[in-house]
C-alpha cells in the first residue's frame, strides 16, 4: 500500500483533499474523501498530467536557455515565463495537497509511544 493509503486506513480518512483545480472564482476546491472514488482518481490523473506537463516545459526551457541555443524573441521568452509560472503554481498546489495528506511526524511519535 502507498503511504497515503496506509495513513487513511489508520486514521479513518485524511480530512478534506485540496483538488488540483479551482472554482470559477479562483477559490480552492476540496473533496471530502477516503482516497477512493471517481473524483479522487480524476484528481490523481490531473495531478499527474500537470506534473508531466511541467516536466516537459522545464526540459524545453533548459534547451531554450542552454549555451549556443538560438535566441528566442521577447514574445517567446514572455510565453515561456508565463507557462513556467503556471507550471510552478500547479506543482506547488500538488505539493500542498499531498503534504496535507501526510501524517504529522509528531503525531506518529505520540501514537507509537502509546
Amino acid at each position: 500500500m502507498r503511504r497515503r493509503e496506509l495513513y487513511d486506513a489508520a486514521s479513518g480518512g485524511g480530512g478534506p483533499r485540496l483538488l488540483p483545480w479551482t472554482s470559477p472564482e479562483g477559490k480552492p476546491c476540496y473533496l471530502s474523501t477516503d482516497g477512493r472514488g471517481y473524483l479522487s482518481t480524476l484528481a490523481d490523473s490531473i495531478e499527474a498530467v500537470q506534473l508531466g506537463m511541467g516536466q516537459e516545459l522545464l526540459e524545453y526551457a533548459r534547451e531554450a536557455t542552454a549555451p549556443g541555443a538560438p535566441t528566442l524573441s521577447a514574445t517567446e521568452y514572455r510565453w515561456l515565463a508565463c507557462r513556467l509560472t503556471e507550471a510552478l503554481a500547479d506543482a506547488l498546489r500538488v505539493a500542498d495537497s499531498r503534504g496535507q495528506r501526510l501524517p504529522d511526524p509528531e503525531e506518529e511519535e505520540v501514537d507509537e509511544g502509546a
